[in-house]
């Protein structure tokens, strides 16, 4: 880890400061009410969310930014991720649902269905639905990636169809027979391994593993980006048609790194859902795979640790605007993407890096 961050004191700033929550939130959330230092339970799971978001971020800096491959799609991946989840939550209830059927999901039992879809079969499993979660999001990346690479579809034409992607699944996830709970998509949940998602020590353990998500999230991107498949990953973003003439296989370099980006985008999803208590088809909402760009752009493209900060800080903006002023946070949103974009190109990183060297 030490020889990943050398040279990198963005990362290492990060890594120190989660590893600082990781310490310092559960101790602030078992304080007394009345200290003024004690961590509400509610803001542990708005962490939780934060930094699950923050991990969503890096991996779309990770094809955007090092790729070159502007992805308006991974809200898909990101939705797939916690779909699965959402799904071995749901088998987690058992009949302690609305109905009381033992084998069931509520909404399945008002649909009047008669057995549980053979793709349900195993979620109530955790080692299965672990292993859908990287896979599912997976599959999709390396089916999609390698139709589109392999005809050489790129620029905003890659863009367009990954957004059409994304929007196609929503209007799938939609339908009540598809059998994800339609428009109220999954909810309700009750346990997760054992433990009671109502309990502090549950959200705590779920911020704990978010933050450790996200450390070795950024790890391996990093570990990625300062490799040598990392600088041809780099020359391919500078140069393709000179990286192609140089011998490398292009779609091979793009195919495996969207890939990993996916993979990394079910992850975030899938440790989102416990902690927000629902998905539902609006997750793959087209809006939310350019707000994920918006977020990686204000931070900083292809820094790693500004998509993270830039994720924290726009949905913490997020979060307190939709309150005290709803209606205008979407003007204000777009906004700060054009202004980033003409004045702010490096991002807030890219600024702060500007006045260290004055």
């Amino acid at each position: 880890m030490i020889r990943l961050l050398n040279q990198d004191r963005g990362g290492q700033l990060l890594i120190g400061s989660l590893l600082l929550a990781i310490i310092l939130v559960p101790i602030l959330n078992a304080l007394p009410d009345s200290s003024s230092l004690h961590v509400p339970t509610y803001s542990v799971s708005l962490l939780g969310k934060y930094l699950t978001l923050a991990l969503l971020a890096v991996a779309v800096d990770l094809v955007w930014g090092y790729l070159g491959i502007l992805t308006l799609g991974h809200a898909a991946f990101f939705a797939l991720g916690g779909y699965a989840m959402g799904m071995y939550l749901m088998r987690q209830i058992g009949d302690r649902g609305v109905y009381g059927d033992p084998n069931l999901p509520d909404f399945m039992v008002f649909l009047n269905w008669q057995e549980l879809p053979w793709f349900w079969q195993g979620f109530d499993q955790f080692w299965l639905a672990a292993l859908m979660i990287m896979l599912v999001p997976g599959v999709l990346a390396f089916v999609f990636g390698y139709l589109a690479f392999r005809s050489r579809v790129s620029g905003v034409y890659l863009s367009i169809i990954t957004q059409a992607m994304t929007y196609a699944l929503m209007l799938a996830f939609y339908r009540n027979e598809m059998g994800f709970g339609g428009n109220n998509g999954l909810t309700d949940f009750k346990d997760i391994l054992g433990f009671s998602l109502q309990s502090e020590q549950t959200k705590i353990a779920l911020f704990i593993a978010s933050a450790v998500a996200l450390i070795v999230g950024y790890l391996l991107c990093r570990a990625i980006t300062t490799s040598r498949a990392g600088k041809a990953v780099v020359a391919v973003r500078d140069g393709e048609s000179r990286a192609r003439f140089m011998g490398y296989r292009v779609e091979n370099i793009k195919l495996w790194v969207f890939t990993f980006s996916a993979v990394l985008a079910g992850v975030a999803g899938a440790l989102y859902v416990p902690q927000v208590g629902i998905i539902n088809p609006n997750e793959f909402s087209p809006i939310n795979s350019i707000e994920v760009v918006v977020w990686v752009a204000v931070g900083g493209r292809a820094t790693l640790y500004g998509a993270v900060l830039g994720a924290i800080l726009i949905n913490y903006a997020k979060s307190y605007f939709t309150v005290e002023l709803p209606d205008v946070w979407l003007f204000a949103l777009g906004g700060l993407f054009v202004l980033v974009t003409l004045l702010l190109p490096r991002g807030v990183t890219g600024l702060l890096k500007r006045k260290e060297a004055k």
